[in-house]
């Protein structure tokens, strides 16, 4: 049987934390989608394809990742896909308290959803796509916290 999980989230933009998960992930799962969600509600910096194609030029050499644009709720996303398991990173005990509420409403979506929490390596537990944009929006270095395809679209972008 094969093990099909799904990392979810937003990626805007994609940082050395979540690669970190990613690899690990990897590691432990037969096949990994890293679902890119569209979050309309969100002002994202980057478009739902520029966060796909970004991803996709960091993940090229793991032969057992694909990425996945998606719009709508996740549960439907891991239905069509017919994965039942997601991966999650936990930095804090907030992301706990967030996470925990999301999963108990997947429950109630898709009873047989489970997931799978992991905390980032040392090295990246204080790293957020959000504190990546704000230190490069007010025209800091983040070149050591992102992939470079990510450095280079943010210098672009910005």
């Amino acid at each position: 049987m094969t093990t099909r999980v799904i990392y979810p989230g937003t990626f805007d933009p994609i940082t050395n934390g979540h690669l970190d998960i990613i690899k690990r992930s990897a590691m432990m799962f037969d096949e990994i989608i890293i679902a890119v969600a569209a979050s309309p509600s969100k002002k994202t910096l980057f478009t739902l394809e520029e966060r796909v194609q970004l991803i996709e030029a960091t993940i090229k050499d793991l032969t057992n990742v694909t990425v996945q644009g998606f719009f709508g709720l996740l549960v439907d996303f891991a239905q069509q896909q017919q994965a039942n398991l997601l991966v999650r990173g936990l930095r804090t005990t907030v992301d706990f308290e967030y996470e925990f509420g999301l999963t108990n409403m997947y429950r109630k979506l898709m009873p047989n959803l489970e997931s799978v929490f992991l905390t980032p390596s040392e090295e990246y537990a204080f790293l957020s796509s959000t504190i990546v944009r704000e230190v490069a929006l007010h025209g800091g270095s983040v070149k050591e916290f992102v992939p470079l395809a990510v450095h280079s679209a943010l210098a672009k972008k910005l």
